[in-house]
């Protein structure tokens, strides 16, 4: 019997996203003028408030209050309307030195035996439906927020847009697992109050609201939708049907959102983050944390595994976890999961032993071979970590004292499928 699945993104005005970029944009100018930092910064916002929290061992010191300024403008909060504003809102600081007995666990005499960061598991997923190997749910959903955020920021065919938005798409799947439509896409969007009630009555607001929610729709609906269609190939364009149910900011109007709508907290859209409730999760965030953080380098290298596999025809569908203990160099255990679509006569305990053989999954080795110590995470930290482009970018960089650093960042490395063939020489394939 079919079945639908779905999942949700956020987009970069949201106040939990907010956050997530505050925290990355910190870890990013540490590791531009220490490479060798350690980080784990957690970032609160809300009406008018920044507060900034967390331990760091590093060389450098930075002007935190204005990389989070220019983080937030950065996202488009430059109004006071908004009543959050990069200019004007309050930044607090509690960050203060790592602890020594957390340190004693990671650094050792050679870089090789550094020890995980902390215990826990990590999970990485990849599956055949989608170019980029994920769930088409989540790649849909986040389509729809870099896109609606583009539009906000063109400000010509859209013009009432504020940064805060919300998405989420339903998809039904056959018995085999395979997308046949779209059936539902809820898009909720702050808006100015463009239009203004004639009179105080309850009967004249309730039609400016009314207007300005048919409007929105209208908007979504013709303008945003075709430019995401536009974007996809065409076996995604045949599953956008007449037959889709949309919820537009189902709740009414949406003017008062981001942080004075909300408080927001690092680390609470680790859904949105990763698969959209596809494959598994094991519940560390990744934003704010550098990549001696197994929760973060971990995922990256399990994502990076899955990928490959798929993409080396292993199978159409993985799920690779990895489990550690602190201060231990080995991980503890690797476990896959083809869930019966591997076309060979191979169980997934003889693909886990493969995947150990062919991964070092020690923490100093997955830092290296994903060059996980450049400043590449502010870009991770909205619309997915998971399924974006390979490509290196130049970057810029201030310290407190003028000093400017220019660097070329290779960005997502965990997305490139350059272990291809090394998989199918390990598994003897052509």
């Amino acid at each position: 019997m079919a079945y639908l699945f779905t999942s949700e993104s956020v987009s970069e005005g949201h106040p939990d996203k907010i956050a997530d970029q505050i925290s990355d944009a910190l870890i990013d100018n540490f590791l531009a003028f220490d490479k060798d930092s350690k980080v784990a910064c957690e970032t609160l916002v809300t009406t008018g408030q920044v507060v900034l929290a967390g331990e760091v061992k590093s060389q450098t010191y930075l002007d935190v209050q204005k990389i989070a300024r220019d983080t937030i403008n950065k996202i488009g909060y430059t109004k006071s309307a908004y009543m959050f504003d990069g200019n004007s809102c309050g930044v607090f600081s509690a960050i203060h030195e790592q602890s020594d007995d957390i340190n004693r666990g990671v650094d050792r005499a050679t870089k090789e035996e550094q020890g995980a960061g902390d215990q826990g598991m990590m999970f990485g997923y990849a599956t055949s439906e989608t170019e980029n190997y994920m769930p088409l749910a989540l790649d849909l959903s986040h389509r729809l927020m870099i896109e609606l955020a583009a539009l906000r920021r063109e400000n010509n065919d859209i013009t009432y847009l504020r940064p805060d938005s919300k998405s989420q798409v339903t998809i039904e799947y056959s018995d085999d697992n395979i997308p046949q439509r779209i059936d539902a896409i809820v898009v909720s969007t702050q808006h100015d109050d463009f239009v203004k009630p004639k009179s105080d009555s309850k009967a004249d607001i309730a039609a400016a609201e009314t207007e300005m929610l048919e409007k929105i729709r209208k908007d979504i609906i013709n303008i945003l939708i075709p430019r995401v269609k536009a974007g996809l190939p065409e076996h995604i364009q045949v599953l956008f049907n007449d037959d889709i149910t949309y919820h537009i900011n189902p709740t009414g109007k949406f003017v008062i959102g981001g942080p004075h709508g909300d408080t927001g907290l690092t680390g609470r859209k680790i859904i949105v983050d990763t698969y959209g409730g596809k494959g598994g999760h094991g519940g560390g965030a990744f934003s704010g944390k550098d990549p001696s953080k197994v929760d973060r380098s971990a995922a990256y290298a399990t994502r990076h595994i899955a990928k490959n596999l798929v993409a080396a025809g292993i199978c159409e569908e993985i799920l690779v976890q990895v489990s550690y203990a602190i201060g231990v160099v080995e991980p503890t255990s690797i476990y896959v999961n083809t869930y019966g679509t591997c076309p060979f006569n191979l169980t997934d305990g003889e693909i886990a032993d493969k995947v150990y053989e062919i991964f070092d999954m020690r923490p100093a080795a997955i830092e290296e071979r994903l060059k996980l110590r450049q400043p590449m995470y502010s870009e991770t930290a909205a619309y997915g970590h998971m399924g974006r482009v390979n490509e290196t970018v130049s970057k810029t960089f201030e310290q407190f004292n003028g000093t400017k650093k220019t660097l070329d960042v290779e960005l997502f490395t965990w997305e490139k499928l350059d272990y291809v063939d090394k998989v199918k020489e390990a598994f003897e394939i052509n």
